[in-house]
């Protein structure tokens, strides 16, 4: 279910020199904590597969001050009988929100990988990766990548995303930027579907929310990863996902929250 993080990740198009990586965060605040519910599809019946929890904490990472986020997702008692899943994923960020460092640990079934990212920047306007990348043997091997384009891993990309301008962007555009993953750094493209009503049938409550598509290409070929509903809002939440997953289709609803930066405006309705 690391598709999950994916969900949030991809909001905008990441900045184009490392002056401009640095941003004010204007969508989130520490403390904050947000609680979804999986579902999966399994023979054309929707089970609950498990929950998911985000959560921003304000910290220091190699002595500056930093963001700490932490998401994790786990499988339900019924789906670990199918498939085990249990994937952690770990990000730290400057406050002016640029990425410093980046873990995913995915055990999904009998394999568990681990994906490991560093960043530096160079007074010369670079910016520098270095990867780690476990696979399922135990084998570990490592990449750099060096750029005056700005990089970002799924987790750091939410964070940065979020304080974006949203009323920028137009139905039907696409968007693309560079995202690492701890093994190698790929384009990553992202469409906007515009703004879309959406009732959560869990809680009743009614959204204005805009909507965005994940997809990847092959050959010329689009295909969709990930739909997800973020709050029209200043605090751009995330409070649905569709995710359309190798073996089959899941979704993500927002159970509850706590800690918002922002008032909720893109509540249109409440049960």
């Amino acid at each position: 279910m690391h598709r999950l993080a994916t969900i949030i990740v991809m909001l905008a198009i990441a900045a184009q020199c490392s002056a401009q990586c640095s941003a004010s965060n204007t969508a989130f605040q520490s403390g904050e904590d947000l609680n979804y519910q999986l579902f999966f599809n399994w023979k054309f019946i929707w089970i609950k597969a498990g929950t998911a929890n985000f959560n921003i904490t304000a910290t220091t990472f190699e002595g500056q001050p930093a963001y700490r986020c932490h998401l994790i997702t786990r499988g339900s008692k019924r789906t670990d009988k199918f498939f085990l899943m249990r994937d952690t994923l770990l990000c730290y960020v400057a406050r002016d929100l640029r990425p410093l460092y980046y873990r995913k640990g995915a055990q999904e079934g009998k394999r568990y990988t681990v994906d490991e990212v560093w960043y530096a920047y160079g007074a010369d306007g670079t910016i520098s990766l270095r990867q780690r990348y476990r696979n399922h043997r135990g084998e570990v091997s490592t990449t750099t990548y060096t750029s005056r384009e700005c990089a970002y891993d799924m987790v750091s990309m939410l964070l940065r995303a979020r304080s974006f301008d949203a009323a920028a962007f137009t139905p039907g555009q696409h968007m693309t930027f560079p995202m690492a993953d701890g093994d190698e750094v790929e384009t990553a493209t992202l469409v906007y579907r515009g703004k879309e009503n959406f009732t959560m049938s869990n809680t009743g409550v009614t959204y204005r929310c805009l909507v965005f598509s994940f997809v990847e290409y092959e050959g010329k070929k689009e295909r969709e990863v990930v739909t997800f509903y973020i709050t029209d809002d200043l605090n751009h939440a995330p409070v649905r996902l569709d995710l359309f997953l190798r073996f089959g289709t899941a979704k993500a609803f927002l159970r509850e929250h706590s800690n918002l930066r922002n008032p909720q405006t893109s509540i249109v309705s409440t049960k």
